[in-house]
This record gives C-alpha cells, structure tokens and sequence, in this order.
C-alpha cells in the first residue's frame, strides 16, 4: 500500500471505560485520514474496527486493557499504510477525564502533567487510570511527537458557586477539594457551538439543555456559550442513570451498605461505578440489548428504561427553569444520537412548554446534525453528533502550534 501522508495531522487517543476511539485527523481541513475504535474492553467479546483510504478492517481481538487496544490498533495503521512513528504528525491529542483544580486549559504532557493526573485519578477510577494508558503508550512509542492533555472538567471550570459548591463543611471542601467540577466537556461545549451554527444565532444568544448520553451520561445547562449548570459532579458519578454507574443516590444508602451490609470503601466504589446503572438493574449496559430485552417482554429491562428515562426528564426540567426560556434542546452521543424512544420518551407530554417532537423527522437516522420538532414547535429540538476528537486535535494543535 501507499503510505498516507499525515503531516500536520493529530492523533486523537480517546480511552473510556470499556471503549479506546482514535482518529488520525487534520484540525485545519477537518479531513478525517483514518479512525477506529475498539469496544468491550476488557470483556468476553472485544472487537476493533479500523476505517482507512476507503477501507474498513474489523476484527474480534483478545482486548484485556487499553494499552494492548493501542497496540493493535497501531498494526492497524501500519497495515492499511500509515506508520505512524513515520508519518509526520504534529500532536498527540488524549482526552483526559478529570483534570481537579489544576487543569482547565489543554496542557502539553510532561512527566509532572502524567505525576499529577495519575494523582487525581480517584476522582475518575473509571477513566483516568484508561487515559494515562494511552498518555504513556504515545510517548514511549511516539517519543518525538508532543502529547498534550485536553480535560474533560475545562468547560465547566468556571460554574456558578452555587452550581459548583456542596453543602458541606466550607474548611473540610476547600481543603479536600471537593466541589463539582463537571465532565463531558469536550463534548457539551463542541455541540453547544454547533447548536449556535445550526439555528444561525451568535452563541451569545442561545440558551440551551445539551444532553450528552453514551455509557456515560451528562445534561448541561448552557446560557450564552457559559455552562451555569451540569449533572456530573466531583466525579463522572453523579447525575443521569448511566451504563454501569448509579448516578444520582441517597449518600445514607452508602452508610447503610456500610454499616448493615458491612461493604468497605473499594467494594461500594466498585458496586457504584461498575454493577449499578442500567448494568445493575437488568444486566445489560448496552442499550442495544436492552431494547431488544424489552420487545421480548423482559420487565427487569423495562424497568430500567423507566428509571433511565424518569432521571433524564428530572434534570430537563430543571434546566428549563433554571435557564428561562429555552431556545434549544440538543441530543447527542451513542444513546443520543441513535436511539428514537429515549428521545421521544424523555420529551414526551411537554407540549405546553414548546416542546414538540415530529415522529417522522425522528425516526429518521442519519449522522448529520438535523432537526426533530414540530414546525410549530416554539423550543427547537435537534440531534447534534458530538465530534470530540476534532475538538481534542484543534486545542491540541493550538498548544503545539
């Protein structure tokens, strides 16, 4: 094969919980030169499928972590003719979850950034651990590229104090650092501008509810282009119902599992980010499956959807009072963009606000940003694809550049 020229591209490193996204991508002409992701992570049947010069490679591969997603993705590249030790890049972009109080801005990695983030990591058990895999695959296999960081937490950094701040004891928070930080920036912020673009407003005059709903999930007020509100909190843990995280609970549920059922520290921890969410109540953390569970009649998966959609209208409705009026209501992401009942399901009966969804329109699949109200509707109502990645190559560009 040819080998593709990628110079002045970025490799975009995006490592969730159970799932590795990379994109080989140019941040000036927006060309995507190659992609792929890796998916079940860790579990019985990973699978990795690479997108490059007209061609896709997917493969079942024995996936037990990250670093070794990495590695196959890298013979990927090499097979379909792009060595990317050779190909001339100019960054490595990786996503980083949790950046504490230290990082609201994207940051060239050093071996201190790599020290610090590793630090944090407890704040985000699920993914930090994930990103500092691919931070130090890219720089022991990439000496000569530049790494930079870009967090998740940056967009939300400047929260109202009144969004951002728990109810408890001022010396002990301030102390600790605890206060909600916010996560999925990367995301709520890229689709926030696009919403603007799409409705052909300057984001300064849109008030809008993104909602950002994969395995992970989060909902963010926006007013202006500034982020007054959001669901996720100190950790990626609290809010929406996610794939295997509880999401909003009762703190004394975690002193009663402490105390009546004698569950420690670690073993609540692993019960609240891996076995709960949609995962803890019907077994299934792929909403795929859950759909096909409940055509079949299954109630445990029913109920799951019930509670899933009940939490995601709470946080609706309290976005749309604390915003006013609302211009615009955005799903986006893996659930977001793909699934038709969530979205009618999580709208439904809000007429008498505006709030109309046309059947038709959204029923329709596609990967293009489009519109699902009503004509008449007053709130417009869109489905927006994220692009993570692009927004990850551009800010890394910018820090190398």
């Amino acid at each position: 094969m040819t080998v593709t020229s990628a110079t002045g591209a970025v490799l975009v490193l995006n490592a969730g919980s159970s799932s590795l996204k990379y994109q080989l991508i140019n941040p000036d002409t927006e060309i995507v030169i190659a992609d792929g992701i890796a998916e079940r992570i860790g579990e019985m049947q990973s699978s990795i499928t690479h997108h490059q010069g007209g061609e896709t490679i997917t493969q079942d591969a024995e996936l037990p972590d990250h670093r070794t997603a990495i590695s196959v993705a890298q013979d990927l590249f090499a097979e379909c003719g792009t060595a990317l030790a050779t190909a001339g890049l100019l960054a490595v972009g990786h996503r980083v979850v949790h950046g504490g109080q230290i990082f609201h801005r994207p940051t060239l990695i050093t071996d201190d950034v790599v020290e610090e983030v590793g630090r944090i990591s407890d704040l985000a058990p699920l993914h930090n651990p994930a990103n500092l895999i691919g931070i130090e695959a890219a720089r022991s296999q990439l000496p000569q590229v530049p790494s930079v960081a870009v967090f998740d937490t940056a967009f939300f950094h400047g929260l109202p104090d009144a969004a951002a701040t728990y109810a408890i004891d001022r010396e002990v928070a301030e102390h600790y650092g605890v206060r909600r930080y916010g996560f999925h920036g990367t995301s709520h912020e890229y689709v926030s501008g696009r919403v603007a673009d799409f409705l052909g407003r300057p984001i300064g005059e849109v008030n809008q509810i993104v909602l950002h709903l994969g395995n992970g999930a989060s909902a963010s007020a926006i007013s202006g282009g500034r982020p007054i509100d959001t669901s996720m909190g100190m950790t990626p843990l609290e809010g929406l119902v996610m794939g295997t995280r509880s999401g909003d609970i009762d703190p004394g549920v975690l002193l009663h599992l402490n105390r009546v059922a004698q569950l420690g520290v670690d073993q609540i921890d692993t019960l609240l980010n891996k076995w709960s969410g949609l995962k803890g109540l019907c077994g299934e953390n792929d909403f795929r499956s859950i759909t096909e569970k409940m055509a079949a009649g299954d109630s445990g998966a029913r109920k799951a959807y019930e509670v899933y959609i009940h939490r995601l209208r709470r946080y609706i409705g309290a976005y749309m009072i604390e915003l006013g009026p609302v211009d615009a209501i955005t799903f986006t992401a893996g659930v977001g963009e793909n699934a038709a009942s969530v979205r009618a399901d999580a709208l439904a009966g809000l007429e008498h606000y505006g709030i109309v969804v046309d059947a038709e329109r959204n029923a329709v699949r596609s990967k293009e940003a489009r519109r699902i109200s009503a004509d008449d509707a007053t709130v417009d109502v869109l489905v927006v694809p994220t692009n993570e990645e692009l927004a990850i190559a551009r800010q890394a560009a910018t820090v190398v550049g």
